[in-house]
């Protein structure tokens, strides 16, 4: 019985298209997709459970391969009546007396400017179990969260409203996965996910360091090396000049150029 390939993504990404691939390509290969809470987006890796994790730095990035699959604007997510419904995007300075609902090391940004932080006036954060609560609270006006733009959309409502933030630093969401197991369906789905038909060739997706980036420099160099050879031979070769591929004894007559007749002459 074929082993389950499985995927991990951690919220907000959306691995449809390259899964739907997969089961076009693969089809008697079992799939397992399944959700990851952020804090544990890369140990479902190391403990075995998923194959492949799509992560949104930062990881703990020891003994595993990163792929950068693309960035994510930052938004801030606040109260329907919130000034933030007027704009079109906001400076993290137009945040700064406000009660976030997550930790300020999450958002260096606004921590370095928050007025709570400056004078010690930020008081505790509610129990909240997950972003949904986060939410509920927002809703209430009770503060405000700076997310990425995809959860933001996840965990969208019509009592909150949510707007860019121009400098807070983007996130990244990458492919991951261990390196010691950089498998062929491993190398299978990062060429899925580096959009490469299923005849081309896989290598560019690969880590430098793996195995079959490994066999196939050997490879190229083998080509290379025996190319070379037979190109120095072709040069060894004694060249045979025109002149001399005539019978022996006969001379072949050199030809006078032509005298062209002028115009006018008889």
């Amino acid at each position: 019985m074929p082993v389950t390939f499985s995927i991990a993504f951690v919220a907000g990404v959306t691995p449809t298209k390259w899964t739907r691939t997969w089961a076009e390509r693969r089809p008697d290969q079992p799939l397992e997709v399944f959700r990851t809470d952020p804090t544990e987006q890369d140990q479902v890796l190391r403990d075995g459970r998923a194959q492949v994790s799509l992560v949104r730095l930062p990881v703990d990035e020891t003994d595993l391969s990163l792929i950068a699959l693309y960035r994510e604007i930052p938004v801030v997510v606040a109260a329907k009546d919130h000034f933030i419904a007027d704009q079109d995007s906001v400076l993290v300075a137009d945040l700064a007396g406000e009660h976030l609902l997550q930790d300020p090391d999450a958002v260096p940004e606004w921590r370095a400017v928050a007025t709570e932080i400056r004078d010690g006036t930020r008081r505790a954060l509610p129990k909240m179990r997950d972003l949904d609560e986060a939410m509920e609270q927002v809703a209430a006006g009770v503060g405000i969260l700076i997310v990425p733009h995809s959860i933001a959309r996840l965990h969208s409502r019509k009592d909150v409203v949510s707007r860019p933030v121009e400098d807070v630093a983007e996130s990244q969401v990458s492919l991951a996965w261990l390196t010691s197991e950089t498998t062929e369906d491993v190398e299978e789905f990062i060429g899925i996910v580096r959009g490469r038909t299923k005849d081309s060739s896989r290598i560019d997706s690969l880590p430098a360091g793996s195995e079959r980036v490994k066999k196939e420099k050997k490879t190229d160099k083998a080509k290379a090396a025996a190319k070379a050879v037979r190109v120095a031979a072709a040069k060894a070769k004694p060249a045979v000049s025109r002149k001399t591929q005539s019978a022996p004894g006969r001379t072949r007559p050199t030809a006078s150029p032509k005298k062209g007749k002028r115009r006018g002459s008889r």
